[in-house]
């Protein structure tokens, strides 16, 4: 069939079909590439900052602490709530002795029938003891939860630590395999040449045989702690982590009577203790108070089968009468009083102890890190670099470059181990302080 349209017309409209085609796959393509750097950036691990809010939300034992300490919110309310009433039917001469019937349980077919409701009311002053004694436990549900959850985080930080560490260190095992490797190369270029024995050139080989071996090592221990992070965050062992970014600077050098007066009052551990006494301070108000007796009042409606119904009017009181058992319970709460009172001082003087030797570790590692910086290592480098250039020379042999290289990884390796275990007693600091809330 011929078109009716010219065919410059149907040039043209081929034409745009093609651009409307491309412009569509160009934002398809776009924002499938957005899509995929959106997910990217969702990845935790680039910090431990990063994991950590991840955990907050996925990590089902504060999932767990959190909801404990909900659920004693909740007891707040029900605490100073009267009891609920009774209701109580009572059927008099259910056999029907006196009007000489068959027996029967229904009411209204008995001599008498009784409807009596009966309200319970707690002595004065205990409904309140009872609110003061629930938010006493909401307090300490809350320290539980925040000391639990300080727990957490710290162990997140230090495991990010060592997994930054395990990755740096993978770079610096790579690095030297490649010094190594090149070393080879120009070894076996010498050793074509006569200028340099076998065993060199052997013992070069097996350098490299254990380097490959250590980065191996440093490659299972790195996989290892990413499987460990994975676990805290609740998510799959083989889960991807994003590449560690290096941490902030080490702080100047901490003040120690800043740090213990910190301590004293953020602590998360001392915060339970201190909640402990707050609980057990409420327990003791309510035993001594259980001195005073409960009451109950109560309205009756009489139904007899032949007569009037009427109306009684009920009051009960408890009677105090076991002494012994009260003052058992009474001597019981104070001794619980002394012992919360005791684990505060317990908790203080551990974190005490614990919090000093982490600032001690941390002063030690900055000096530690500060000598390597500007000593140690540029020496290891300068004596690198001195056996390479004697070596092009031929005024040494390659066992001495080797040796140098050795020499310069033992020691960037101990740098990064050094800073590793000072930011460990950083995140020891911070967990003591209370810092991670």
């Amino acid at each position: 069939m011929k078109s009716d349209f010219p065919f410059g017309v149907h040039r043209s409209l081929r034409r745009a079909a093609c651009m409307i085609a491309l412009a569509a796959g160009f934002g398809l393509s776009t924002a499938f590439a957005q899509g995929a750097g959106a997910n990217a950036d969702a990845i935790p691990g680039a910090t431990a900052r990063s994991l950590i809010d991840h955990a907050r939300l996925a990590n089902p034992g504060f999932a767990a602490a959190r909801a404990e300490a909900d659920a004693a919110r909740e007891r707040v309310t029900p605490a100073g709530a009267l009891p609920d009433p009774r209701f109580e039917l009572e059927l008099m001469d259910a056999t029907n002795t006196m009007s000489g019937r068959s027996a029967s349980l229904l009411p209204g077919q008995v001599g008498e029938t009784r409807y009596r409701v009966v309200q319970p009311l707690p002595g004065w002053g205990k409904r309140e003891l009872a609110v003061k004694t629930a938010q006493a436990q909401v307090g300490q549900a809350e320290a539980m939860r925040d000391a639990a959850w300080v727990e957490l985080a710290a162990r997140i930080e230090a495991l990010w630590l060592r997994y930054h560490a395990a990755d740096r260190e993978r770079g610096l095992a790579r690095d030297a395999l490649a010094l190594l490797q090149g070393l080879e190369a120009l070894g076996l270029a010498r050793y074509e040449l006569g200028l340099l024995p076998q065993q060199a050139v052997l013992r070069m080989q097996r350098e490299i045989t254990a380097q490959r071996l250590v980065l191996v090592d440093i490659e299972q221990r790195r996989q290892g702690l990413a499987a460990g992070l994975n676990g805290l965050l609740g998510r799959a062992h083989d889960a991807p982590l994003a590449a560690p970014a290096d941490p902030d600077p080490l702080p100047e050098p901490l003040e120690a009577a800043a740090l213990f007066e910190a301590l004293a009052s953020t602590n998360p551990e001392v915060q339970v203790a201190v909640n402990g006494i707050n609980l057990a301070r409420a327990e003791r108000e309510r035993t001594y108070q259980d001195r005073l007796p409960d009451f109950a009042v109560g309205v009756t409606n009489n139904r007899p089968d032949e007569g009037k119904s009427s109306w009684d009017v009920m009051f009960e009181v408890m009677i105090p009468l076991q002494q012994s058992s009260r003052r058992a319970r009474e001597r019981e709460a104070e001794y619980l009083v002394m012992a919360a009172e005791a684990r505060r001082e317990d908790a203080r003087a551990r974190a005490s102890g614990e919090l000093g030797g982490a600032a001690s570790m941390y002063a030690r590692g900055r000096e530690t890190l500060r000598l390597l910086d500007h000593t140690l290592l540029p020496q290891a480098q300068a004596t690198r670099d001195a056996s390479r250039a004697a070596l092009a020379s031929g005024t040494v042999d390659l066992d001495s470059v080797i040796e140098a290289e050795r020499q310069l990884i033992d020691i960037r390796t101990r740098r990064l181990q050094t800073e590793l275990e000072t930011r460990l007693a950083l995140a020891e600091i911070k967990k003591l302080t209370g810092e991670f809330k």
